[in-house]
């Protein structure tokens, strides 16, 4: 669910996973661990399917981009009452590419390089798409939470 847009695009991506590991089980070296070999068959067939149904486009227009991230004030711990789904819905909500761009590098680990390398696009373009992502949870973050969160935590 973290690369796709909805549950009937996860599946797809899982049901084409699996799949492939059962094709390329003969391929997987045992030396290595399993979880890894079966996590980049996930993620690959993920960007695949995003070229193939949502033209995966890394090219973009950076002459808006300021190069910062803004300073958005958020109530205090807003961050610690965020659930897991929640932020799994605003990450959700970015655009393919940045969507693709911030999970490969915050929640897989991913280096840009790497990313840049997976998606074939230039290592400052990735940067830039992952700057965008952050802008934007920022401010999903702000709306979603700071207006139902900040009067509490201001009265105490």
């Amino acid at each position: 669910m973290r690369y796709m847009a909805n549950a009937d695009e996860a599946d797809d991506v899982l049901n084409e996973s699996f799949l492939k590991v059962f094709q390329h089980l003969g391929s997987y070296d045992t030396t290595l661990p399993f979880k890894a070999w079966l996590r980049t068959i996930v993620v690959n067939t993920a960007i695949s399917y995003h070229r193939k149904y949502h033209k995966l486009d890394t090219v973009t227009n950076q002459s808006n981009l300021t190069g910062t991230v803004p300073d958005v004030p958020v109530a205090d711990n807003v961050v610690d009452q965020i659930s897991a789904d929640d932020i799994l819905a605003l990450v959700q909500q970015l655009p393919p590419v940045q969507r693709t761009v911030f999970v490969m590098h915050v929640v897989d680990g991913y280096s840009l390089r790497e990313v840049a390398d997976s998606l074939n696009a230039n290592e400052a373009t990735i940067r830039s798409h992952f700057l965008r992502a952050r802008i934007r949870l920022q401010e999903l973050v702000t709306t979603a939470f700071s207006t139902k969160h900040t009067s509490r935590y201001y009265e105490n």
